[in-house]
């Protein structure tokens, strides 16, 4: 979240006593809602405004002396203009100085002039000052002090931080460089250059130039090492099922870690709004879900890593072994994998050189404002290409469905399906299928192609939401997976001839059981799981239940 740094007020004088005097009795009125700061000379108080600047701190109002050796007071209100503009100026002056004040007032665009002395100030100090105080306040719009993105529309890396950012629901700041006054400032003040971008600068003031996940993650306060030396459970993957699954192994004491790769809620986390999940009646977005769940698993004892991703999995000892990317090891006596599904890549020209330029894998929510008020299309016929339809609805022109088939039915909930039909901006296009993406350095437009005509239209952006691939080729080594990459679990095991020797235990597998014992799978990664929310939450908390008959043998 944002926090708004309290203004300051500059009092400037080179005589000691009048600067006491001065910060007494300003700090006597104002503290409670101004921060007061003082400068001896007027170099000193150029140095403070920089730096100020620099740091983008709020300048209400400075209070400057006329007669001070080196620069004027006149002479300091008037480069005081050049950085803090609409910051109040009035000039502090002797009665001798009258005339040179009303001169500055209508040369150097004072605002105001007092005279020395101004005993007592609640008579001659303070009604002027919250006069122009309260000025300031009715134009002032405090600058966004929380996390910033600087990067290019355009840019698939900027997608990507913007992507990841929004998938752990921090609150940032999005500065296109190229259409953005302030980014293209905030770079130069940083002494960086465009080839820098994508840049973070954190509420902080600590910039960060093309970061790694590893590096938000950090400074997110996310935990990337595990800390134990052996858990009960590993749950890997962080979607319903493993959020499920984590919650009921802590809750049910066992020794829980849970390891995600990119962020919370898998594919459902993406949808941006979930309306025929049990106990919501008005619906939530799948991250809103996701990271209810992270907090519950978080409170009831789970430990998480995130982002982190496992890349091998092998039994030494009984024990399971899994390596992470960065090369360190942990051991577990059992694992649940919920690794998910991602959505299948549209094998068409243009879209690998244009993907996270205009082609977005799901993202609906990440990029939808960037989609005011011009046409976007989306490929695919399911409840995350409906959901997304209706997102999208409340920014672009026009959206468009292409869908292979006659009509939605066969792959949609009704309820989507009746909202999509009452959304007058969305057009479904039946027998329809993406030929080609056009584009030099983003997405221009797509051609389609219906019952074999060929056409071309603009578009802003593309979201493809095609199929479900199973996220394990890294485990096909390890458990048995159909021929296309889901994970072999239960009486699949023992009943189907081709892997009937593969379970060499003297016992029948349980039902979320995979070919090697201790080992289970659930949601949609899984042969034969429903790819619903329910069904995947209900599958992480079945797998619990296996854990500790595992467990107890």
């Amino acid at each position: 979240m944002a926090t708004t740094k309290k203004p300051i007020i500059l009092a400037v004088d080179d005589d000691l006593q009048v600067l006491n005097a001065v910060d007494r009795d300003l700090r006597s009125e104002f503290r409670r809602d101004y921060r007061i700061l003082r400068a001896s000379s007027g170099e000193e108080a150029l140095t403070t405004l920089r730096e100020l600047r620099a740091r983008e701190e709020p300048l209400a109002l400075i209070l400057a002396d006329q007669r001070m050796p080196g620069m004027e007071g006149v002479e300091l209100l008037s480069e005081a203009r050049g950085i803090f503009p609409d910051a109040k100026r009035v000039l502090l002056t002797a009665y001798a100085d009258t005339e040179a004040a009303i001169r500055a007032i209508n040369n150097a665009r004072l605002d105001h002039y007092l005279m020395k002395p101004w005993d007592p100030p609640q008579q001659l100090l303070y009604p002027t000052l919250h006069d122009l105080l309260g000025a300031w306040q009715r134009e002032y719009q405090p600058k966004y002090s929380g996390l910033r993105l600087i990067g290019f529309q355009w840019s698939p890396l900027s997608h990507d931080i913007k992507d990841f950012l929004s998938g752990y629901l921090v609150g940032f700041q999005w500065l296109d460089f190229e259409t953005n006054a302030e980014a293209q400032d905030l770079l130069t003040a940083k002494g960086l250059s465009a080839a820098d971008l994508p840049l973070v600068i954190y509420e902080d003031g600590v910039a960060v130039a093309r970061p790694s996940k590893t590096d938000l993650a950090q400074h997110m306060g996310l935990t990337i090492t595990a800390t134990q030396d052996l858990y009960d459970v590993v749950v890997i993957g962080a979607g319903p099922s493993g959020m499920a699954a984590a919650v009921y192994g802590a809750s049910e004491g066992l020794k829980t870690l849970m390891i995600e790769r990119q962020t919370f809620g898998g594919q459902a986390g993406t949808s941006s709004r979930i309306e025929n999940y049990l106990g919501f009646p008005t619906g939530l977005s799948g991250s809103e879900l996701a990271h209810r769940a992270w907090a519950q698993a978080v409170r009831l004892g789970a430990e998480i890593l995130a982002p982190q991703e496992v890349t091998e999995l092998c039994v030494q000892d009984g024990y399971k072994v899994l390596t992470l990317t960065d090369g360190s090891k942990v051991r577990t006596r059992a694992v649940v994998l919920t690794t998910g599904v991602s959505y299948r890549t549209l094998d068409v020209p243009g879209v690998d050189r244009l993907s996270g330029a205009g082609v977005y894998y799901g993202s609906a929510r990440t990029e939808a404002r960037s989609c005011d008020e011009q046409d976007v299309y989306i490929v695919g016929g399911g409840n995350s290409a409906g959901q997304a339809a209706m997102y999208l609805a409340t920014y672009a022109r026009r959206v468009f469905i292409v869908i292979r088939g006659k009509s939605l039915a066969a792959s949609m909930s009704a309820y989507l399906i009746e909202q999509i039909g009452n959304t007058p901006n969305i057009e479904i296009l039946p027998f329809t299928e993406v030929a080609e993406v056009c584009g030099q350095d983003h997405l221009e437009a797509v051609v389609l192609k219906t019952n074999g005509e060929i056409t071309k239209h603009p578009a802003r952006a593309l979201f493809i939401f095609i199929g479900a691939k199973p996220s394990t080729e890294w485990v096909c080594d390890t458990v048995i997976c159909d021929g296309k990459g889901f994970v072999l679990t239960g009486r699949d095991l023992v009943t189907d001839p081709r892997y009937a020797t593969s379970w060499k235990h003297n016992r029948e597998p349980y039902l979320l059981e995979t070919c090697v014992p201790g080992v289970f799978a659930a949601g949609d990664s899984r042969a034969g799981a429903m790819a619903r929310v329910a069904s995947a939450v209900g599958e992480g908390s079945m797998a619990i239940k296996f854990v500790h008959q595992y467990l107890d043998e």
